[in-house]
């Protein structure tokens, strides 16, 4: 999103529902809500969440607002058949789904799914039957029943299991006491998915100027208005803890908080700091939780029982009774972009909904998005500025290692000075950290005798080998077979050879340096999440001498013992087209290098490149973020690049390459000529082939202010219809150029 291209600051409207007919917006890739007439005797409003027919079909639907359009025949519709006893959608987030939808050129039924994808909990949740203490007693006191009677002398109400648990006795004794009248029975309301957190549990000593920075998001959130703080702190600086501030005053105001984070189902630790400071944890939302536990945190989001979120980007779409602030942690992570059925950014998605519910809202990086850093230059934003770490931590002492005058031994890929490094971090009982963005064991296998490279049948892309599974994958479609022991070319054994290092590859090497020392791999292909969490807790507590990663050590994580990071290679983000690749990489690399030194010892990180005198290299391991961004901003806006100018994607997809290609020149044809806006393609994409599906993309470049939307909408309207295999996908501001 670039800054003010799209008016957030119009009135709010207040329809009222005309006559007995009203749209109703149904979960499907329609462009309007349908009309449904209202029985006699039903009770609905704009929001009510209601049951309708859909051809033969009985689906769940959203009541909303009315709009000008032609009458419709009460006679030709259909009824609502239920509504379900559920708190309607609020008009603010009413207002955020049809701003999200007219945006992302998304259908609204889609948009509206998103905020609610759990039928389940549209009915209240059932009571919980529950026992209480009377004044009978039984007949003969046993220890046992000594302990249930004197556990339930509270007066509260209890459940039996709880309350077995809570006397360390078995369940039959409970039901022995019920059954002789010591117990009463009654119905209570389901408990709460987690407790409640307290603004004043354990407030956190804070330093000067991590003081001042909490002040100011205090009187952000006290002042209940819309506004955009962007925290800028170096890693270890306390960011977390500052906005734990804004957090304490929005709860004492008894509103809602949500908190975005990249990865929620990795951040095990910041949910353990949260319940440090809180007293409790928040609520979790993302894919990976349990069924019944996703209905149970909606429908208490939606009637204000949790007062707190932690979740994925899928959260900002969860109907809050009262949102008071939303967080965007590392907001400049290209995880909270979606690419799939409606394209969203989640951290620019995060400011609308801000504006339209009136309320603060923070983003929080180290190395924040350059969109974001502009915005706080011209005062769209406010900056917060945290220097230096917190407490006694220092930043590590950074440096470039020449590939081209220390390279590594013949068929390693780690320079005698990073293996150095490493080795005297284990000798001193510290860890050292390796990082390579690349899963597997090797990214290519060929065959040396007559060249055969193993390629993916569905994709244009190398399958990529996977050692510790003998298998060779590709990382678009899933595609998986076991690795050959010949070439299927010519039929040679013993001759496929693995070129190129993922992190499989780097931890066989590390073990052949190092076998003493004890290595953990953190990949996501390699463990669940639930392994991935207790690995991390296990790198915390010092149980590991050395970590090879992916990206997911770059998600915040606290290290104590970590005093050595390697980047394997640094220029593998800078090998490609993307306009954003500098930034990204300055970022990771960043990140990466953060994770040493953060509790005071002295720490060191190595970057291995080919391309020392790179301004990205130079940037990092002088400290100069500021030199960079300069530089970085001022090739944005001399290339009219987001957020100086906009972008919008355009990839078509069909069966047949001749069916793609010829569909996209016909919208390139199509497109109008408006001055500002220029179409670029169609050409094949970087990846011209997935899941079988021919690529062709084009790329829609405006000036700031071009309307991208109408543009779009124009040229989808006056280009060739959608038929046979064809697809059209839609991206605005699109981040990945794959």
């Amino acid at each position: 999103m670039t800054g003010d291209s799209i008016d957030l600051f119009g009135d709010k409207a207040s329809p009222e529902m005309p006559g007995r007919v009203v749209p109703v917006l149904v979960p499907m890739p329609a462009d309007k809500a349908y009309s449904y007439l209202v029985p006699e005797g039903m009770a609905v409003q704009p929001g009510s969440i209601v049951q309708v027919p859909l051809g033969p079909r009985q689906v769940w639907g959203v009541v909303w607002d009315a709009t000008d359009g032609p009458a419709v025949d009460p006679k030709k519709l259909k009824s609502i058949t239920q509504v379900f006893d559920c708190p309607p959608l609020s008009q603010d987030m009413r207002a955020f789904l049809d701003w999200v939808a007219a945006y992302t050129l998304s259908p609204p039924g889609l948009v509206a799914r998103m905020a609610l994808r759990v039928p389940a909990a549209f009915d209240p949740e059932p009571m919980v039957e529950g026992l209480r203490l009377t004044d009978r007693r039984p007949d003969r006191m046993t220890p046992a029943r000594t302990r249930v009677v004197e556990t339930a002398s509270d007066g509260v109400f209890w459940t039996r299991s709880g309350l077995a648990h809570a006397a360390g006795v078995s369940t039959s004794v409970v039901e022995g006491l019920r059954s002789q009248g010591v117990f009463e029975t009654a119905f209570m309301p389901p408990p709460p998915v987690v407790a409640a957190p307290d603004a004043d549990y354990a407030v956190t000593e804070l330093e000067e100027i991590q003081r001042e920075a909490a002040d100011t998001l205090i009187a952000s959130a006290s002042q209940k208005t819309f506004s955009v703080s962007l925290i800028d702190g170096v890693t270890g600086s306390g960011k977390t803890e500052v906005y734990f501030e804004a957090i304490a005053e929005t709860l004492r105001q008894g509103r809602q908080v949500l908190i975005l984070l990249p990865e929620i189902a990795l951040t095990a630790a910041f949910l353990d700091r949260f319940e440090t400071r809180f007293g409790a944890k928040p609520a979790e939302w993302h894919s990976d939780l349990a069924p019944r536990t996703r209905e149970k945190v909606w429908r208490q989001v939606t009637e204000g029982g949790v007062r707190v979120v932690a979740g994925a980007r899928s959260a900002l779409f969860l109907p809050f009774e009262d949102l008071g602030l939303i967080i965007i942690d590392e907001e400049h992570d290209p995880a909270y972009k979606q690419e799939d059925r409606v394209f969203y950014n989640a951290r620019d998605m995060a400011v609308v909904r801000a504006r339209l519910g009136d309320f603060p809202v923070v983003l929080v990086s180290a190395t924040p998005s350059v969109e974001s850093r502009v915005n706080g230059e011209v005062g769209r934003y406010r900056p917060i500025h945290l220097r230096t770490r917190f407490g006694a931590a220092a930043m590590p002492d950074l440096g470039l290692i020449d590939m081209r005058r220390h390279p590594p031994e013949r068929g390693g890929f780690l320079s005698p000075v990073l293996l150095s490094a490493i080795g005297k971090a284990v000798e001193k009982g510290e860890q050292a950290l390796l990082f390579l963005n690349r899963r597997g064991y090797a990214p290519l296998t060929l065959c040396r005798v007559c060249g055969h490279r193993f390629q993916c049948p569905n994709c244009s892309s190398w399958l990529v080998e996977h050692r510790f599974r003998n298998q060779i994958q590709c990382h678009h479609c899933g595609y998986a077979e076991r690795t050959p022991e010949a070439c299927p070319e010519c039929g040679t054994f013993d001759h496929l050879v693995a070129c190129g290092p993922g992190v499989e590859r780097i931890a066989e090497e590390v073990d052949r340096h190092f076998p003493q020392a004890r290595t953990i791999v953190l990949s996501s292909d390699l463990m669940g999440v639930k392994r991935l969490r207790l690995e991390l807790e296990a790198i915390a507590k010092g149980e590991a001498d050395i970590v090879v990663g992916t990206q997911l050590v770059a998600k915040g994580h606290n290290f104590p013992m970590m005093t050595c990071v390697g980047i394997v290679d640094a220029d593998i983000g800078l090998a490609n087209g993307d306009p954003r690749a500098a930034e990204r990489t300055f970022q990771l690399l960043s990140q990466v290098t953060g994770r040493a030194g953060r509790t005071g010892l002295k720490s060191r990180g190595l970057l291995q490149t080919y391309q020392p005198q790179h301004p990205v290299m130079q940037a990092i391991v002088s400290g100069d973020a500021e030199a960079f961004y300069e530089r970085e901003i001022g090739e944005r806006e001399r290339a009219v690049l987001p957020p100086f100018g906009r972008l919008a994607s355009v990839i078509v997809s069909a069966d047949s390459r001749a069916d793609a290609e010829s569909h996209a020149r016909g919208l390139r044809q199509a497109a109008p000529q408006v001055s500002g806006i220029a179409v670029l393609g169609p050409a094949e994409a970087a990846l011209a082939v997935v899941r079988g599906r021919h690529r062709f993309r084009l790329l829609v470049h405006g000036r700031r202010n071009s309307d991208m939307q109408a543009f779009m909408r124009a040229m989808i309207a006056a280009g060739p219809k959608v038929r046979g295999s064809v697809a059209v996908q839609l991206d605005i501001d699109p981040q990945s150029f794959l």
